[in-house]
């Protein structure tokens, strides 16, 4: 698989006459996997890291990546941009009435994304996606026009346990294998599964039996059931295409 994926990134860059790709590496294991897939095809690939008042941990695991990944692929070159100021002074600029913490978590997200691209149009590089199948299109896990705002997605057809069947053959460093996933957009450190209320593999179970219900359920795939459903009608609106005014 790792072949076929790198094969059709390069493959999709050649045809649209672009030269390089640019990752955010946040220590996690999407972005573990999309950076190296991209590194893969020998193109040029910026992957960037973008601490924004970061868990030191997630830091850390980022630059253990990248390193590893330049060693592995010298066609990979890292850029550190520090944030912090960057969403301070947004945060300072914006009247205080419209401060809300999902909204400025999601800020986070937003700014990381117009650096990727601020990097990207001055390579003619892809920004390359890092989310999986349950996230982008299960339930809707992610920021709009944050780390949503991609030109092109790897592993956004790939469960989250096939991203780490993945990892494990791309030979992905294990502190990030062992890492609990996490958007990183939060001081307190909440995982995914905090902000969810379950686990990604009873995420996915809920997504296929969804798809193809079948048989009696347990109390607890009930209650799996019912959370998945929440979560995709609360952000279905951004799984769906914009709607646009047509006059008949």
């Amino acid at each position: 698989m790792k072949d076929k994926i790198s094969t059709w990134l390069k493959d999709y860059a050649t045809e649209n006459n672009m030269e390089s790709f640019v990752v955010g590496v946040s220590g996690g294991i999407d972005s573990a996997v999309s950076s190296t897939l991209a590194a893969r095809t020998g193109m040029k690939t910026y992957v960037l890291i973008m601490p924004i008042y970061q868990n030191p941990e997630e830091t850390s695991r980022g630059n253990e990546h990248c390193k590893w990944l330049h060693e592995k692929y010298p066609n990979v070159e890292m850029i550190p941009v520090e944030l912090s100021d960057v969403y301070d002074t947004y945060r300072n600029s914006v009247p205080s009435k419209f401060d809300n913490e999902l909204a400025l978590a999601n800020t986070r997200a937003r700014i990381r994304m117009t650096t990727l691209y601020m990097v990207a149009g001055s390579t003619k590089g892809l920004v390359v996606g890092t989310g999986n199948k349950v996230e982008d299109f299960g339930v809707g896990f992610y920021t709009k026009y944050g780390d949503g705002g991609v030109d092109i997605s790897p592993i956004g057809d790939l469960m989250k346990s096939e991203v780490y069947e993945l990892a494990k053959d791309l030979g992905v460093v294990q502190s990030i294998i062992d890492a609990k996933p996490t958007d990183g957009l939060w001081e307190d450190r909440r995982t995914d599964e905090d902000q969810l209320g379950v686990s990604y593999e009873e995420l996915e179970w809920a997504m296929e039996y969804s798809e193809q219900p079948n048989g009696d359920l347990s109390d607890r795939q009930n209650d799996v059931l019912r959370t998945y459903s929440k979560h995709r009608k609360a952000n279905m609106h951004k799984m769906v295409e914009i709607p646009v005014f047509k006059e008949l």
